[in-house]
């Protein structure tokens, strides 16, 4: 490291040089006031100084720790003072002086400087790395609960119907230890048509943080513009969005993208017509014949938008049978996972498949919640490393 001893006698000025720079560390003197000074008017960084509170006087040392301290602020100062002045050095602690040393008359202290100057150094990056993590933890607050009011508060369900919605963001660990929950890439909507089909949407935004929400607010402003016209292909609206995004260099930059699943609810055919653009596809349930499985036995399909302005997309259509359970999700909740585990043991499909199978006399929030317990407990306290959005829908046949 580099080090500015700034001292008041030139015999101790160079013991202290030699005992510092036994460590490879860049030891710089400045002998008297004056010296002292220089270097401050000098700009000449140091990862920390060393300095007499002698210089030539209490007071006059005092002066330039001050001035140091305005140009410098972020370079720690270690005081060294003799032992009837330690009454004295108080004040410059009371104004950021990080530690000091006592200078015995035999110049055993010159053997603990070292040791002070690391744990200086030290504590002060502890700090800095603490502060630099809350703002980081404000920044991304203030993104995610902008993300938040994009997200359904309530969900109006035509009649025979239930629809629930959740969205979960992931946690990291940052500077300071502490976990951030951060602004995420994920998303989901449910809406009305005024024939009294039901529009249910999700995506997920390719990386974290705040790129990711902002992808997926341009996509939730666009479906939000154009959700008045009458696109019952979902698969037109899917090529239209993703026209759209594709102008938008705020999600394609750096490779940017997004997996959407666009499906529509007809009520009255009671089948669901669905669109993917690199997104898994719905998970059935039939209540009565106890099959759980994804629609239409395919994998996701189609390109994620914002890569190609010209893709193109297939429409599926699934029945949606009394008596079931349609589940739509990113995969925050199917690649959960253990720290310590391989890179194909996740929760998966199956996992999910399971988990609603053993919540099928449950009530749909309590479903909901289960899904989301069963992926958190799978990776054994580690979290879930990814945003997680599920929408989940009941069709309940009622008796006559």
């Amino acid at each position: 490291m580099k080090i500015l001893v700034a001292w008041d006698s030139e015999t101790e000025v160079e013991l202290i040089s030699m005992y510092l720079g036994i460590d490879d560390n860049e030891v710089t003197s400045a002998i008297g006031a004056d010296a002292f000074a220089a270097q401050i008017a000098s700009g000449t960084a140091f990862d920390v100084v060393l300095m007499s509170i002698d210089m030539p006087d209490v007071d006059g040392g005092y002066f330039l720790f001050d001035q140091f301290r305005k140009l410098r602020p972020e370079v720690p100062v270690v005081g060294a003072c003799r032992t009837e002045e330690v009454i004295r050095i108080v004040k410059f602690m009371a104004h950021g002086m990080k530690a000091y040393v006592i200078r015995d008359a035999s110049g055993d202290y010159m053997f603990m400087l070292q040791a002070i100057l690391d744990s200086t150094i030290e504590a002060v990056r502890a700090a800095q790395n603490e502060e630099l993590a809350q703002k980081l933890r404000e920044e991304v607050e203030s993104v995610r609960k902008l993300q938040q009011t994009v997200i359904p508060k309530r969900v109006d369900a035509p009649a025979g119907y239930e629809i629930i919605g959740r969205y979960e963001p992931s946690q990291i660990r940052v500077l300071g230890g502490q976990p951030v929950t951060m602004a995420g890439g994920d998303y989901y909507d449910v809406f009305r048509l005024p024939d009294d089909n039901v529009v249910l949407l999700v995506g997920d935004a390719s990386g974290h943080g705040m790129k990711a929400a902002m992808s997926i607010m341009t996509m939730h402003t666009l479906v939000r513009m154009i959700r008045t016209h009458e696109y019952r292909d979902t698969a037109h609206f899917v090529e239209v969005i993703n026209k759209q995004l594709c102008e938008q260099s705020i999600v394609s930059e750096e490779g940017g993208f997004i997996t959407m699943l666009y499906a529509i609810l007809n009520v009255e055919k009671s089948e669901l017509q669905w669109t993917s653009a690199g997104h898994p596809p719905p998970i059935v349930q039939n209540f009565d014949t106890g099959v759980v499985e994804l629609a239409a036995g395919v994998e996701a399909g189609g390109l994620p938008l914002a890569i190609m302005d010209d893709a193109e997309y297939e429409v599926y259509t699934t029945p949606v049978p009394p008596n079931s359970r349609v589940m739509l999700f990113t995969d925050g909740i199917e690649e959960a996972f253990p720290d310590n585990a391989e890179a194909h043991d996740q929760f998966g499909v199956d996992g999910i498949i399971r988990t609603l199978k053993e919540t099928t006399d449950l009530p749909l929030e309590d479903a909901l919640q289960r899904l989301f317990d069963a992926s958190s407990e799978y990776t054994q306290g580690a979290g879930r490393h990814d945003d997680t959005s599920v929408v989940l829908f009941d069709r309940r046949q009622t008796a006559d």
